[in-house]
């Protein structure tokens, strides 16, 4: 775990993958993306709306590709990688542009988990698409065990389809760094469906559902003693006493040294305790004030879209509500806690965290993000806001958790990708991890580390090389018959 090297509240402007390359690691409590979706489509805000100027593309080709991925992929997945499997997996059942798409997300995943800590967690936003695939990447990265959740969001009301169910959710993976993550307890309302089925009594308290008083089993204590002529062990079972409902009724009250019969005896004077027909086993009275609500489940349909006509609503064409990201914080973060969202787009997650009392970072290859991040937190902190609050950069961050830069790899996984995974010597095709960096003229005749000056050779090609210019090698492969 390491200090963060950048500024509580800010917002970058330029590509994701730079900017993650240069935040430190171990610094991140939870990162929340809602990245592209491979939808083959390219989506705009409308004229006149506050995100007006956002835009952003949606289909991926072979063309998008950084060369330098291809040699990352290549180093991370030696030896038969989970996750260069996905890849060719995909090129071969979907086509080069999801192939391409996969491959965008794999080098930028794989930053997400060097900088997220052993206790953090990741949930990653995306639709039928694409999520299958992902799945299967996440999976090769933070490992199957680490899978907590594959969540689904009904993201619009009834939605007709041509021979097919009506597609009305999107998913959002949820994963976690390590076995020891951090996870709150977050409840949501009773909906009335619920309410109607459990809570099918009132009184003048309110609404409350019948709970049993006993436990399974007999005892010999006084909890399994008969208490008002019932007694609990001509069922084969014993008292036990909702200690949380009598602490709530008699908070100031030492429990400790009452017996079962006293401390049922309470709970009935404060009626809690609703009695059946004669002879029946009584039962507790939960209302529904007593409860926090339901735990939150893995299928949502609480959280509404946003609407039309929606306050909250800025016209950027992907916008997610601002209750489901503050759910998803508050299930995997604590106030103070370091929140990233690399594709913050209108900036929803960034408003949430900082609803919730978080400290967070984001990141949008537009410059709108900054304007929308600023219009957002404004219309919800009011008079608390200023024009300071919002650090915005366009730089790349320098780590501070390593001694130096390390382009020694960043230049073999370009170098790679440059020579297709081929020897500059002999033009043999090698796996990454069989190349070595050479200098094209060597340090000793003034050659530098530019990357203009550096190549891939083979162990052979390299030896046979030495500390001489490129032309000597290219020489001696001619005499050995071995020149491409």
């Amino acid at each position: 775990m390491t200090t963060p090297n950048f500024a509580d509240k800010t917002v970058w402007t330029g590509d994701n993958l730079d900017i993650l390359r240069g935040i430190n690691s171990d610094c991140v409590d939870l990162i929340y993306l809602d990245p592209p979706f491979n939808s083959n489509r390219n989506y705009a805000a409308p004229v006149g709306s506050a995100a007006a100027g956002a835009a952003f593309k949606d289909t991926w080709t072979l063309s998008d590709l950084d060369v330098a991925w291809m040699g990352l992929i290549a180093d991370e997945s030696a030896g038969g990688g989970a996750m260069y499997q996905v890849l060719q997996t995909a090129g071969l059942t979907h086509g080069k542009g999801m192939q391409s798409y996969l491959c965008m997300m794999a080098v930028r995943l794989l930053e997400m988990r060097r900088v997220l800590k052993d206790t953090g967690s990741i949930y990653l936003h995306c639709d039928p698409t694409a999520s299958h695939y992902l799945k299967m990447l996440m999976d090769s990265i933070y490992g199957q065990s680490n899978f907590r959740n594959e969540i689904g969001w009904k993201r619009t009301g009834s939605h007709g389809g041509s021979k097919r169910w009506g597609p009305i959710h999107d998913t959002i993976l949820f994963y976690s760094a390590s076995d020891g993550y951090l996870w709150n307890r977050v409840y949501q309302e009773y909906d009335i469906a619920y309410l109607d089925r459990y809570y099918r009594f009132e009184d003048d308290r309110g609404r409350y559902r019948l709970v049993t008083l006993t436990g399974a089993g007999t005892r010999t204590g006084d909890s399994g003693m008969p208490w008002k002529g019932v007694d609990p062990n001509v069922s084969g079972r014993h008292w036990a006493v909702p200690l949380s409902a009598l602490q709530s009724a008699y908070p100031e009250l030492s429990l400790g040294a009452l017996s079962t019969q006293e401390k049922l005896d309470l709970l009935d004077e404060a009626g809690l305790v609703y009695w059946p027909e004669r002879g029946s086993v009584p039962q507790q009275k939960r209302y529904t004030h007593e409860g926090e609500g339901v735990q939150i489940q893995d299928i949502i349909t609480d959280i509404a879209p946003i609407g039309a006509q929606a306050r909250e609503r800025i016209g950027y064409p992907t916008q997610k509500p601002l209750a489901l990201l503050e759910r998803i914080i508050r299930a995997s973060s604590n106030e103070g806690d370091v929140v990233l969202d690399p594709f913050c787009g209108c900036a929803t997650a960034c408003v949430a965290a900082e609803n919730l009392g978080r400290r967070w970072i984001g990141i949008d290859i537009s410059p709108k993000a900054v304007e929308l991040v600023n219009m957002r937190l404004q219309q919800t902190m009011g008079e608390l806001f200023h024009n300071r609050l919002v650090t915005a950069r366009t730089d790349i961050p320098r780590r501070t958790d390593i001694d130096a830069p390390i382009p020694y790899r960043q230049n073999k996984h370009v170098l790679f990708g440059q020579q297709e995974g081929r020897c500059n010597g002999c033009r043999s095709a090698f796996e990454f991890r069989h190349l070595e960096v050479d200098h094209v003229i060597p340090q000793s005749g003034g050659g530098t580390d530019h990357i203009d000056n550096l190549q891939l050779l083979c162990a052979h090609c390299n030896r046979v090389k030495g500390d001489r210019p490129q032309e000597y090698l290219v020489a001696r492969l001619r005499e050995m018959g071995m020149a491409a």
